[in-house]
């Protein structure tokens, strides 16, 4: 993590190529699963696009944040948050992820007005979004308390997954040097929009590499407790970190996130 934040895209701007610009989260039970996040981060929600199914976008002081859908029932995907990264042109960047030993899953497609998107993994087999806006430019609300502040790679060994996503979306890296850590953050003009971390065995069997977001809180230890009475699941109790207080939780259906109250 860094306490630093790509701003692009806010205020009514497009979003830099790169940048993690929406996040977006696949369910079975819409309704329980939005009154969940309603009573945890104080989101209202209004439809989106529903070529996909049914969907609505999270909504703070009428500003967007994210997006929940519904899965079909006879998919049984793992249930988790995953990041779209802005591209301006969805097609070239699809490509790029095939000829760089991604995977592309879903799309290239429309998303009516909004925009098009592209669903993919990378070499390590951890599922992303790409997202070229039209009407819908992504997140329009960031640093407050209930939108993301950070997403991160976690997955075996930074290095070789790093090549990808700097040849696809042209991010600079910044390794961290350290003896006992493994994690790069990749940089878009000098700022940091994300990060890798590679945990080598500790990388949990049963979810492989995988992206975690990151949401801002006032408080991590009461968000915890929140969690727990809305009937989520805690995963890693509240501690601090050089980058704030951070808890790792899952909601209902066992999408796992992060609690952060960054430092300042």
């Amino acid at each position: 993590m860094t306490e630093a934040r790509e701003s692009a895209g806010l205020n009514g701007s497009a979003y830099t190529p790169g940048a993690p610009c929406w996040v977006s989260l696949m369910v079975h039970g819409m309704a329980a699963t939005q009154e969940f996040y309603g009573e945890l981060f104080g989101w209202e929600f209004q439809p989106g696009p529903q070529q996909l199914g049914a969907y609505v976008r999270a909504q703070l002081d009428g500003q967007e944040v994210a997006g929940i859908g519904q899965l079909p029932p006879d998919r049984h995907l793992p249930v988790a948050w995953t990041p779209y990264l802005a591209s301006d042109d969805v097609d070239v960047t699809a490509e790029t992820v095939r000829h760089c030993g991604g995977t592309v899953g879903v799309g290239p497609l429309v998303a009516d007005d909004a925009g098009r998107l592209a669903i993919a993994s990378d070499p390590s087999g951890a599922v992303f979004g790409v997202w070229q806006a039209a009407a819908h430019l992504g997140a329009g609300i960031a640093g407050v308390p209930g939108t993301p502040a950070w997403n991160e790679l976690v997955t075996r060994e930074s290095a070789g997954v790093a090549k990808f996503y700097e040849t696809v979306f042209g991010y600079e890296e910044e390794p961290v040097v350290s003896a006992d850590s493994d994690y790069v953050t990749l940089h878009i003009k000098g700022r940091p929009v994300a990060g890798i971390h590679g945990v080598g065995n500790a990388l949990p069997r049963d979810r492989g590499a995988h992206w975690m977001t990151y949401f801002e809180v006032v408080d991590v230890d009461a968000a915890v407790s929140l969690v727990a009475e809305l009937g989520g699941h805690v995963l890693k109790p509240a501690h601090d970190s050089p980058y704030g207080r951070i808890a790792m939780v899952a909601d209902l259906e066992g999408a796992a996130f992060s609690l952060v109250r960054s430092s300042r």
